[in-house]
């Protein structure tokens, strides 16, 4: 089989790669840029060019029979990609493949605004090192892995994250889905909050009538599940649902919380004490719901407990790249205003004392109109702010949409707005090193990451 992948860098597309190349398949593919994903390819591999150039698409793939994988973040005057439609190749979205894979496997699919890629990671992560074992296509770079794919010889387990951006979950069969939000987000997309929680409640009506639907209590979306298809509840804190979690207790720098699950297939209720391994508070939720989906494919409460105590997170998940005493780094990639105020406020729980800067780069020009009062409010919570410009994406500039506009809504105004390249100077132009520094963002922050990290590390 050959295949062709418009955008084979994007994170959820490299999964898809790595899985078809461990299968023996013929994989190659265009990008934008080089980065440290497409060199692994490469070496992995797959063949991979930077020029949209229909010319460079290697002679073995220009031929009908070519499967061409696209996501919807390709524009649709991409050369290559209307050289293969003219051509007549079966050309799909990256969901489609994914969706083809859960009609293969027993997906366990993973969707929300939030909370999708660490709650898929940890029970990919809890299934792989317990007898259980699974096959992931993940949306971020494991710590314990050092991937976004793994493939298993034994397992027919398929964890997948299901993204809602474009309706790209509504291709997907689950076996077990899981919904850990439902805030409205990708309103470019779905234009109102009721069209968006609508996608997720389509998506449950998808789930296999012999699988199940583990849902965060109280997020307004109303499943519409199969005949036979079960429903689990999950939370943190009094009150309680089908699995809960609670007695949350920070030591140390460690954390631990009592993990509750209900009486199932003959099997009684009870409670696990555990130590979840990335010490965060939002991280609780997350680790209640994907420990509720392993016990429900028979992981043992033995191998939960082992499993979540050894998960090391994500790669740009609240990633601490530097804990020193003089200086931490972390590197998260909140990109919504949902997922911002959880990550500051987990890092004053963390840090309570310290002074924290805080560095954010938005995502798209809509997403910041949408939400800019948001941002600024999660903002305010740091003691210093430096807002980078916005990182487009897919989108044109919205006219009078810039970073300046969570600036000036923000009430205390320790903020400065830069572009990129300016970022390392100011740094540099600061008399000592912030305490804590969170640098935020799902753009393409990461690539300046290195440099602060590098910049802090001459200074210690």
């Amino acid at each position: 089989m050959k295949l062709y992948f418009v955008g084979i860098g994007g994170i959820g597309m490299s999964a898809l790669v790595r899985y078809f190349l461990s299968k023996g398949d013929d994989v190659a593919g265009y990008d934008l840029t080089p980065s440290p994903l497409t060199k692994a390819l490469t070496e992995e591999g797959a063949l991979i060019h930077y020029e949209d150039n229909p010319e460079l698409i290697p002679e073995p793939f220009r031929s009908p029979d070519t499967l061409v994988v696209f996501t919807p973040a390709v524009p649709r005057d991409h050369r290559e990609l209307n050289f293969f439609i003219h051509q007549g190749n079966r050309v799909i979205k990256r969901a489609e493949l994914l969706g083809d894979l859960t009609r293969r496997e027993r997906g366990l699919c993973v969707a929300g605004t939030h909370g999708k890629t660490t709650t898929s990671t940890l029970l990919a992560h809890l299934l792989r090192s317990s007898h259980v074992d699974c096959h992931a296509f993940l949306g971020g770079i494991s710590n314990n892995y050092q991937t976004n794919c793994l493939i298993s010889e034994k397992s027919d387990y398929a964890v997948i994250e299901a993204d809602e951006f474009d309706r790209s979950f509504h291709h997907l069969s689950p076996y077990i889905a899981v919904i850990t939000s439902a805030d409205p987000d990708h309103l470019d997309i779905y234009h109102t909050a009721e069209a968006y929680r609508e996608s997720f409640e389509h998506f449950t009506s998808l789930i296999s009538s012999e699988g199940a639907l583990v849902m965060k209590k109280g997020i307004p979306v109303t499943p519409r599940l199969k005949e036979g298809t079960r429903l689990f509840t999950y939370t943190t804190g009094d009150e309680e649902a089908d699995f809960w979690g609670d007695h949350i207790e920070i030591r140390e720098g460690h954390l631990f919380f009592d993990w509750h699950y209900p009486a199932l297939d003959g099997q009684p209720a009870g409670s696990l004490h555990v130590e979840l391994g990335v010490p965060l508070l939002i991280n609780v939720e997350n680790a209640v719901a994907a420990m509720a989906v392993a016990y429900l494919c028979g992981a043992r409460l033995d191998e939960l407990s082992q499993g979540v105590a050894s998960f090391r997170g994500v790669y740009r998940r609240f990633d601490r790249l530097i804990d020193d005493p003089r200086c931490v780094l972390i590197d998260d990639y909140a990109h919504h205003p949902n997922e911002l105020d959880p990550s500051i406020r987990s890092v004053r729980q963390l840090y309570p004392d310290r002074k924290i800067l805080g560095i954010f780069q938005p995502h798209l020009y809509s997403r910041t109109q949408d939400f800019y009062r948001e941002f600024a409010h999660s903002l305010d919570q740091l003691d210093e702010v430096i807002l980078l410009d916005i990182y487009p994406a897919r989108e044109l500039p919205i006219p009078g949409v810039t970073s300046h506009l969570i600036a000036e809504a923000m009430e205390h105004k320790d903020v400065v707005v830069l572009p990129k390249e300016g970022l390392l100077p100011h740094l540099r132009s600061l008399t000592s090193l912030p305490e804590v520094i969170l640098m935020v963002g799902a753009g393409d922050i990461d690539r300046l990451v290195p440099q602060v990290a590098e910049e802090i590390r001459q200074h210690l």
